[in-house]
């Protein structure tokens, strides 16, 4: 009997040895591994990407970009969201990004009450214009705009073989700018996780996604702008760091132009339901999510809701993380963030 187990023990010893030698060298392997570093412009806006791998992969990358930007740029003339708002009717059959998109838009507008909708474009423009030149739109503007905006009047209906978009009007137009960054980042990390790489950062305009490990072996860490006045965009405080490491971030808030009402600093942010400009006091908000498409859109609703409101739709959905910059009382900045994201917080 003790033969039969000293046989059977010397039976796993290689195995065992086996097992830890596959495993010393798959660690080294992955050490003497390099880090590609791509950047580049995509979106109107300026991407990077770093990521552990032997060979670079930057045409691969782009082309998963430029496959989004076929999809949901207002940037590109030809591309499905272009076509749409020039009153063109596509087959989206074959656009599954597209359709991703415009579901998760539609599930987190009717989970903010309407606080994300991406019909609120032409709102954004008058006011963005008005802001511009020193004045604002006159009521009947507002009044006349307001027809065209509200995420309940743009549906996805199937029509025998085809998927097309419905509109209660056809002069409504539709920009997904508040979500496709992020959904670019997640669309570029899918591509790492199919190619085996399980170490990487990816950026497009500010929207992060990571996994794994940095160049320096330790977690990534992505710093939050603090709000401040600078046209120029020439300070970039930081206001904290966070780990952010196997999650997905987005940051809502425009730094670099605000407007001011009764000594109180607001964000240019326009509510979609009142055709107004909010008066809430966040300045900036930061979501942790799983997927850098949900963080991106809430970031945005955010920016509407206020804090109030941010902090209900944050009881409801506890896999969401988030931070907030606010303008207090007394016209000081402070900060709010969730109970879960205290272990994220590094300085």
């Amino acid at each position: 009997m003790e033969s039969n187990k000293n046989k059977q023990l010397l039976w796993k010893i290689p195995f065992l040895l086996f097992l830890i030698i596959g495993t010393i060298y798959i660690i080294r392997q992955q050490r003497s591994t390099p880090y590609q570093h791509d950047t580049g412009f995509i979106f109107g806006t300026i991407y990077n990407v770093t990521y552990q791998s032997s060979t670079n992969l930057k045409s691969e990358i782009e082309a998963e970009m430029k496959k989004v930007d076929a999809s949901l740029s207002t940037f590109n003339e030809q591309s499905t969201i272009s076509r749409i708002n020039r009153g063109e009717s596509p087959d989206l059959k074959d656009d599954e990004m597209f359709r991703e998109v415009f579901r998760l838009a539609e599930e987190i507008s009717a989970e903010t009450g309407g606080a994300f909708d991406i019909t609120v474009a032409p709102l954004v423009n008058a006011w963005g214009f008005g802001f511009k030149k020193g004045t604002s739109p006159t009521k009947s503007q507002i009044d006349s705009l307001m027809q065209y905006v509200g995420y309940q009047k743009v549906k996805l209906v199937k029509e025998g073989e085809t998927i097309r978009i419905k509109k209660a009007k056809p002069n409504i137009m539709l920009d997904c700018s508040a979500i496709a960054k992020g959904y670019g980042s997640d669309v570029v990390a899918r591509f790492l996780r199919r190619k085996g790489i399980q170490n990487y950062m990816i950026e497009i305009g500010g929207e992060v996604v990571t996994s794994g490990i940095s160049a320096k072996r330790v977690p990534w860490k992505i710093g939050v702008t603090k709000p401040v006045d600078d046209s120029l965009n020439q300070d970039q405080e930081i206001q904290t760091i966070l780990n952010i490491t196997d999650r997905a971030m987005a940051t809502s808030g425009n730094y670099r132009n605000f407007y001011y009402k009764g000594g109180k600093k607001y964000a240019h942010t326009i509510d979609s339901k009142t055709g107004y400009p909010v008066q809430h006091n966040i300045l900036s908000a930061t979501v942790l999510a799983k997927e850098c498409a949900t963080a991106d859109a809430y970031a945005t609703s955010f920016m509407v809701t206020g804090l109030d409101g941010a902090r209900k739709i944050l009881d409801r959905h506890p896999e969401l993380m988030a931070y907030f910059i606010y303008s207090d009382p007394k016209g000081q900045m402070a900060v709010w963030y969730s109970p879960s994201m205290k272990g994220k917080i590094l300085e």
